[in-house]
């Protein structure tokens, strides 16, 4: 019989005896004990799946493993509460509870006329009957039993332990579900067994074996945390037992809860330091007098690498001191506490007379290699090398081949420490034999080399892992990269083909299930093994402990890198030619790459939302639209796991972002030496012909929340000027000088900037006349304007920030085409609005007056020069540009009054030299401007004159200083059109020989 064979019943209601007895027992529920309490609750939620479980269903009705061994302490806590206190104790029935449910007359008939068959061997019929009982009262326990019996005497005994296991939820005897876990251990039903184990548990809470059985089989199937929660229970029965202790550390640590089993192992050392001061006491298991009564060195030792995982190394070292003195029988001696240093094991006199406590002279005890080691490997980590280095000289002196795995910790922690000329010996060492080298070791040795500039024997050794395995990729990467270092280009380029070929044959990865469960199975839980080892495998997450201990890596990437570019930045400013610098500029280049591309990679350094800062990757925890065949596969499904943790937690987090705090420092370089970093990247791009690359770094920079202040996106918008100015692409100047036009609304300085940045040049010149950069200054001259005459024609716009039209339908047009540029969504104390000026200005008159002059709209010109001069009438460069459109208005054919304009042009022109010469010298600027205006009207004569005088002023200037000319060069080349012109070939040859030639 099947457990889904109760589906052949047309309807599953309860009749009414059914009914009040379930009401009768319900009302005892509240009186049971507490584990047979929720035993029958387990009974009813069997019963419950059995009845809407499909009728194809044969296989694991439930479909859920249930441990309830979480709920069980939690229960069992409660309860030792409650008995402490004396309060809130759990009420018992004061006559005792009846052994059942109340059976009506029609369900005692049927179980008599169900045993009677069983007797008479008629044993369908008995099953029949048997199966009805159930129906309408599915808590007769002697139905269960007889249904069992029935199956067992056809030879069914996977089904008649189903069955027995359904009835023994009703008379709880811890004794029968222990003989239940056995069966269901024995025909491999795993998962049943744990269950029934777990119920021995609840109603036996004494019963070790139980709970031992359950462990060791929840650790054969793979179910660490099933095994971790029965071993916890076993030993709040036997506190600090060593043997417990020994099967739970490594699942701890296979589940990444290191605080926990540090927390127990601290408590258990506690606990032998006290009972056994003396250190030595009777093994209670072997009745002998051992060291630590139990307590060996080797828990020592556990104890002091747990600390040394979680970084507590002061802690490592304290553990490692106190607790060998307290095996050597030297407990009481707490004098050594007071020295910093570990004096009391030197095995040599080399302190005396030297350090703090120098009265204390060295202990010279023993002390075992490995407790030495993990000294060694603990003073390393926290800085104290000196001390480090002395333990470690002692390990090292050891045979590398008994000790060969403290060799490679002593030289990881070199490594860590970045001490790489410490480190790579060690690993040169271990690489040398067989039995001491492997993978880790050779590129340990690789990366030193690599680290300490020595990048020809870095290649070295790649090429020899390499021989050994041809395929693998990350280790091709980085020999290609060394190689384009070393100009070695094919050979770089051959092995990044190598890594794109083995890419594209690399099989996709499926998901197989190795132990599908048996389709026939009675077992009443799924009992495949693979069930929660699927979960990784199926949605590609790493764990919490996984996430921290990827970022703790690219973080330790980053700051290498980092450290890597400041030692080559000197080098890399050294003048062109010399030696090493070409190499050090490639190399840091190829450095400062990989950080720039893993820094915009980050997504959480690029959110939607602009007024969210960085908090952080991880609490106390990348994208690249085209990604380079050159990123390895380990920095790929990095970057795909941690992508998929931010978007899992970010929901979690969503309500306390705005509470959280902003960091400054991204994997522990700060966001300013970050952004240092990017702007050399893009000036070396730029000087060597990679504009586009620097742009295009430099722009999406610009949207990083961690750069969302305004100072700094002024910084980043003036590198982008500088490196377009160097490429001479005038646009890109012009949308940058906009953007700071309209961020700093009603300020002279962006426009001050605009000009000095396209100062001449014909391609300066067309981005200056360009009509978008015109009606972008049009519209906000026509704001200053409003602002001074009209100020309640304003409203402030808190989303752009920005003061615009007030009027309907006369919206700022600017407002709609410019960005947020800080992502703020309205005003706040930080950047209040900016205030109204309260009188015109004339810069930007002046500055759309020079556009038009520019692009030959003179009368446009002289209109808004002519409104600047108004407000600023002693500004000699105001002067100049009006001398220069009247000229220009006065040579067009629309021109109504010549003679006026020219006229007009003169007196600024007088006007304007009266305003440059303020202390009476002769200025060449002045004399080169007259004589270009005097060219400009044909009268040669007087040009002449001016032009003379200009190259008079610079002879003079030679005199003290030959580099400066002045506008010497300007005038020569003008004066000798004049000369060509009027066939004064003679004179204009002298000029071209003096003035133009180089």
């Amino acid at each position: 019989m099947d457990i889904d064979d109760f589906d052949d019943r047309s309807t599953y209601s309860l009749s009414p005896a059914d009914e009040s007895s379930s009401s009768e027992e319900e009302q005892e529920g509240l009186e049971l004990p507490g584990a047979e309490l929720r035993i029958e609750g387990d009974f009813n939620r069997l019963v419950q799946n059995i009845r809407l479980a499909d009728d194809s269903s044969t296989v694991g009705v439930l479909g859920k493993e249930w441990d309830l061994n979480i709920g069980e302490q939690e229960v069992e806590f409660r309860d030792d509460l409650r008995a402490a206190s004396g309060i809130g104790k759990r009420r018992r029935k004061r006559h005792g509870r009846r052994p059942g449910v109340v059976l009506s007359q029609q369900v005692k008939a049927l179980i008599g006329g169900g045993n009677q068959a069983y007797i008479d061997g008629n044993i369908q019929e008995s099953i029949q009957i048997m199966q009805e009982v159930i129906r309408i009262e599915p808590r007769a326990m002697s139905a269960w039993s007889v249904l069992a019996n029935c199956h067992h005497d056809l030879g069914q005994p996977q089904k008649a332990l189903q069955l027995r296991i359904m009835g023994a939820h009703l008379h709880h005897d811890a004794e029968e579900w222990e003989r239940l876990a056995k069966e269901s251990r024995e025909m491999g039903f795993n998962q049943q067994a744990l269950y029934c184990y777990g119920k021995v548990h609840s109603l036996d809470s004494s019963n070790l074996n139980a709970l031992w059985d359950r462990a060791s089989l929840a650790k054969e199937i793979g179910d660490n945390r099933t095994a971790k929660n029965s071993l916890l229970a076993l030993l709040k029965r036997v506190p600090h037992d060593l043997t417990v202790l020994k099967e739970l550390r490594p699942l701890l640590i296979e589940l990444s809860d290191y605080s926990l089993c540090v927390e127990l192992y601290e408590g258990a050392f506690a606990h032998y330091l006290v009972t056994f001061p003396g250190g030595h006491g009777i093994n209670p298991e072997t009745g002998e007098e051992v060291p630590g009564g139990g307590c060996s060195l080797m828990e020592i030792l556990v104890l002091a690498d747990l600390y040394n995982t979680m970084g507590d190394h002061d802690k490592a070292i304290r553990v490692i001191r106190s607790g060998c003195r307290w095996l050597q029988g030297r407990g009481a001696q707490k004098l050594w506490d007071s020295c910093e240093d570990d004096r009391e094991y030197d095995e040599t006199d080399w302190r005396l007379g030297s350090g703090r406590g120098r009265e204390l002279v060295p202990g010279k005890y023993p002390l075992d290699v490995n407790a030495r080691h993990r000294l060694a490997v603990a003073r390393i980590k926290i800085g104290d090398i000196e001390e480090g280095m002395a333990h470690a000289s002692i390990v090292l002196s050891q045979d590398v081949v008994d000790y060969a795995p403290l060799f490679v910790e002593i030289a990881d922690a070199y490594f860590d420490r970045e001490m790489y000329a410490q480190a790579r010996p060690i690993y040169e060492m271990l690489g040398q034999d067989a039995g001491t080298s492997s993978l880790h070791v050779l590129l340990q040795v690789a990366l030193c080399y690599h680290m300490l500039g020595q990048l020809q024997d870095a290649a070295e050794v790649y090429e020899t892992i390499l021989s050994l395995d041809p395929s693998l990729n990350d280790v091709k990467m980085r020999l290609a990269g060394i190689y384009e270092v070393l100009h070695e280009p094919r050979k770089a380029l051959d092995l990044v083909y190598q890594v794109i070929a083995s890419r594209k044959k690399r099989p996709k990865d499926t998901v197989v299930n190795a132990n599908p469960a048996d389709p026939q199975s009675s077992s009443l839980f799924e009992e495949s093994t693979t069930k929660k080892k699927s979960k990784v495998s199926k949605t590609g997450r790493l764990t919490l402990p996984q996430l921290h201990e990827l970022e703790r890596k690219k973080e330790e990437e980053v700051k290498r890198g980092y450290k890597l570019l400041c030692e080559l930045w000197p080098k890399m400013l050294l003048p062109q030619g010399t030696d090493g610098q070409d190499l050090a500029a490639r190399e840091w280049l190829l450095e400062a790459e990989k950080l720039v591309d893993m820094f915009r990679e980050t997504r959480n350094l690029f959110r939607t939302s602009r007024s969210n800062p960085f908090r952080g990757m991880l609490p106390k925890r990348a994208r690249q639209s085209i990604k380079s065949a050159e990123e390895n596969e380990d920095e790929m499904a990095s970057r795909l796991h941690l992508d998929i943790e931010r978007v899992r937690l970010s929901h979690d987090r969503a309500n306390e972002s705005h509470k959280a705090k902003a960091v400054d420092n991204f994997r522990s370089v700060t966001f300013e030496n970050w952004l240092r970093l990017f702007m050399q990247y893009a000036f070396l791009l730029t000087k060597r012909g990679n504009y586009e690359l620097a742009d295009e770094v430099l722009n999406h920079v610009l949207i990083s929340n961690a750069y969302a202040d305004r100072q700094s996106q002024d910084t980043i918008r003036l590198a982008s000027i500088a490196c377009a100015i160097h490429a001479q692409r005038y646009p890109a100047v012009v949308e940058h000088c906009r953007k700071f036009i309209v961020i700093h609304q009603f300020h002279n300085e962006p426009l001050r900037m605009l000009c000095a940045c396209l100062a001449s040049g014909y391609r300066a010149t067309d981005a200056f006349i360009a009509s978008t950069l015109q009606k972008h200054l049009f519209r906000e001259m026509r704001l200053y304007d409003t602002a001074v005459h009209n100020k309640d024609a304003l409203k402030w716009n808190a989303i752009p920030r920005r003061w615009g039209m007030n009027k309907s339908g006369e919206a700022d047009e600017g407002v709609d085409d410019e960005p947020n540029p800080e992502g703020v969504e309205g005003g706040d104390e930080k950047n209040p609005a900016p205030q109204l000026p309260t009188k015109d200005n004339p810069a930007i008159f002046a500055l759309y007056g020079h556009i038009c002059l520019a692009g030959k709209s003179y009368q446009s010109a002289i209109f808004y020069l002519l409104h600047a001069y108004d407000y600023c009438p002693n500004d000699p460069m105001i002067c100049l540009g009006l001398a220069a459109s009247s000229m220009g208005r006065a040579m067009q054919r629309q021109s109504d009054n010549r003679h006026h304009l020219i006229a007009q042009a003169m007196a600024f022109l007088t006007r304007y030299r009266a305003l440059r010469q303020v202390d009476g010298t002769e200025s060449d600027e002045v004399e080169y401007n007259f004589g270009r205006a005097f060219q400009q009207l044909g009268l040669h004569s007087l040009a002449v004159k001016h032009y003379e005088r200009v190259l008079e002023i610079a002879e003079k200037k030679t005199r003290t200083n030959p580099d400066d000319v002045g506008l010497a060069r300007e005038a020569a080349y003008n004066l000798s059109i004049i000369y060509v012109t009027t066939g004064a070939s003679a004179l204009a040859e002298d000029l071209y020989r003096r003035w133009l030639t180089l």
